[in-house]
């Protein structure tokens, strides 16, 4: 399947997960057609989006703090037909419904809960998941990273990503350079404590 491009996806003035970020992101999740994910900090929705495509029997847990933020993953939704979507106004985990199961989970933004949403995972985890993690920010890249120590995660593994695009500036094409991300990716086995 295709990833989306940027301009297919209604953006407004919430920051967005570029469409390469995208694709390593979801790559990383290797996202099977009956998984429950979870996009915490979902913005755009257009991971959400992503993963509710590939996850078509599945289920999808967007949830943001933005109002706008939640309106146009829900005028996103509607736009690319994704059904298996719920979108959720309000903070991780505090929000997310009660007994919500999940096999992978992305992290865009906690806003400053981080560690809370690591302990909610721990305590309710029922299976394996696979856990993204992406931050344009060092300290976020820093307590994602010791997060994922603690926690004991297996198969930890930080790259970064850095994109340019070529702009038309009259006659001449020029690199714009976009947001460098670190994309944190890991898995946690149920086994384990």
């Amino acid at each position: 399947m295709r990833t989306l491009k940027d301009s297919e996806f209604i953006r407004g003035n919430i920051p967005m997960t570029k469409e390469e970020v995208r694709t390593i992101t979801l790559s990383k999740l290797d996202i099977q057609e009956t998984d429950h994910i979870i996009d915490i900090g979902a913005g755009t929705g257009s991971l959400s989006i992503e993963a509710a495509r590939r996850a078509p029997r599945g289920q999808v847990y967007a949830i943001d703090l933005k109002e706008e933020a939640i309106d146009l993953i829900q005028q996103n939704a509607q736009k690319h037909g994704v059904e298996n979507l719920k979108v959720i106004y309000g903070r991780a985990p505090e929000d997310l419904p009660l007994g919500t199961s999940f096999h992978k989970v992305i992290i865009g933004g906690t806003s400053g809960g981080m560690e809370k949403v690591f302990d909610w995972m721990d305590l309710n985890r029922k299976n394996d998941f696979a856990i993204v993690i992406n931050a344009i920010t060092l300290e976020t890249l820093t307590q994602a990273e010791q997060m994922l120590k603690k926690w004991k995660f297996d198969e930890i593994e930080i790259i970064q990503v850095a994109v340019n695009r070529f702009e038309k500036i009259g006659g001449y094409n020029m690199l714009k350079a976009q947001t460098p991300v670190f994309i944190l990716s890991a898995v946690k086995l149920k086994n384990e404590i």
